[in-house]
C-alpha cells in the first residue's frame, strides 16, 4: 500500500473518535480495496457491517463497546435483562453473552465479535422503559432497571432469584416494577 494511505489514515485518527464508517472511509477517499488491506494490517478492526474500529487511533474501546457496536450494527436494538443491569451497575459480573431486545418484525442481521442473545419483542410495550444513552463513542438503547426485571421475569430467567434478592432491599425498585407489571398486563402467582 501506498505511504499517502497511511498519512490519510493518521489524518482520520485526529478527526474520529475511534469508530468509523465505510461511507465516512470512501467519502475521505479510501478505496474498498484500501479499506480491506487495513483490516488485513490490523490498521482497520471490522466491528458489524460498514463499520470499522480504528485500534491505532489513540482511543481505548470504552467498557461498553459492546452495547454501542451492537446499536451500530442495528440502531433499533436496545440492551435488555442481565446485561442492562451490569451496563446500569446494577450487578457487578458481566454476562457471557450480550442479551438484547428487537422487535418481531426486525429481520436485521447481528453478526458481532461476541455473543449475542436476541429476544424479539411485540410493537406494542417494545418502547417502553428504553432510555438512549450517549457516549463520544457513539449512542445505544438500554432498557431501565425495572424493564430489565420484568423481563427476565417473563422470559424465566435464572439469574432472576439471586439478583431479586438485590432490590427487595430496595423498596424503590420493588413498588416500580410492580407499575411495570400492572402496565405490561402481568400477574405473577404467589
Amino acid at each position: 500500500m501506498r505511504i499517502e494511505t497511511y498519512y490519510k489514515l493518521e489524518d482520520l485518527y485526529k478527526r474520529y473518535s475511534g469508530y468509523i464508517s465505510t461511507k465516512e472511509l470512501l467519502d475521505e477517499g479510501f478505496s474498498n480495496r484500501q479499506i480491506s488491506g487495513l483490516t488485513e494490517e490490523n490498521y482497520l478492526e471490522k466491528v458489524c457491517h460498514g463499520c470499522y474500529w480504528m485500534p491505532r487511533c489513540g482511543y481505548k474501546k470504552p467498557e461498553d463497546y459492546k452495547c454501542i457496536e451492537v446499536c451500530l450494527s442495528d440502531p433499533r436494538a436496545v440492551i435488555a435483562t442481565k446485561s442492562a443491569w451490569f451496563y446500569q451497575g446494577i450487578i457487578k459480573t458481566e454476562p457471557d453473552v450480550l442479551s438484547i431486545a428487537t422487535k418481531r418484525t426486525d429481520r436485521s442481521k447481528i453478526n458481532m465479535n461476541f455473543p449475542v442473545e436476541r429476544h424479539y419483542f411485540s410493537d406494542s410495550n417494545f418502547h417502553l422503559g428504553k432510555k438512549r444513552v450517549e457516549t463520544k463513542f457513539g449512542s445505544y438503547n438500554i432498557y431501565n432497571v425495572e424493564r430489565a426485571f420484568y423481563d427476565m421475569v417473563r422470559l424465566k430467567d435464572g439469574a432472576i432469584i439471586e439478583i431479586s434478592n438485590q432490590l427487595k432491599a430496595e423498596s424503590e425498585y420493588h413498588e416500580r416494577i410492580r407499575k411495570y407489571a400492572e402496565i405490561l398486563r402481568w400477574n405473577p402467582k404467589p
